[in-house]
């Protein structure tokens, strides 16, 4: 796939099915993951692979963090029911040094482009993805179970899989002009 055709019309999949990228290609998803802008070369992310029985184990980690935050019923199902969107997970955290002289949201910004690189290599070898957050990424319980140290952030939630529903290649694209001043 051509990488400008790829970046210009990157859409998200939600419905994702078996099988999830494995082997070469998941290592291929990772390495371009470790290519995001990283000034200084901190690395200031980690990658959790979640699959199999490990969604399992994800789903009582998110289910003991909504209930922590003392969601309501709905909310608990939701967070429970969530790593079995798509085969596999990727729960991306930035491992901040705030110490350093890059700023810490300039390492979380790192890690949140290691996020886009691997779903940009997930759909270039014909899976797909979709990155989410929400509350649970600032969950003690869930950041405890990602091995979280004080400064380090969830920047998300990677679904990977194949896409159940067939989407189109290219999307409307909006006037770029609103959103440009030449200075």
């Amino acid at each position: 796939m051509d990488a400008l055709e790829l970046l210009v019309n990157r859409r998200s999949a939600s419905r994702l099915a078996e099988p999830a990228p494995a082997g070469e290609q998941l290592e291929n998803i990772l390495r371009a993951g470790m290519r995001a802008p990283d000034h200084g070369t901190l690395t200031p992310w980690h990658f959790f692979i979640i699959e199999g029985e490990g969604r399992d184990r994800f789903s009582t980690l998110l289910e003991n963090g909504a209930m922590a935050a003392e969601q309501d019923e709905k909310a608990i199902d939701k967070a429970r029911n969530a790593p079995f969107r798509a085969p596999m997970i990727v729960a991306v955290v930035a491992k901040c040094q705030p110490e350093h002289k890059v700023p810490v949201w300039e390492q979380e910004m790192s890690a949140g482009c290691a996020v886009m690189a691997m779903q940009m290599a997930a759909v270039a070898q014909g899976f797909n993805g979709i990155w989410r957050t929400g509350p649970l990424t600032e969950s003690p319980v869930v950041r405890e179970g990602l091995s979280c140290a004080e400064h380090d952030k969830i920047v998300g939630f990677l679904y990977l899989g194949t896409p159940q529903l067939k989407a189109s290649t290219t999307i409307s694209t909006p006037d770029t002009a609103p959103f440009v001043t030449r200075f």
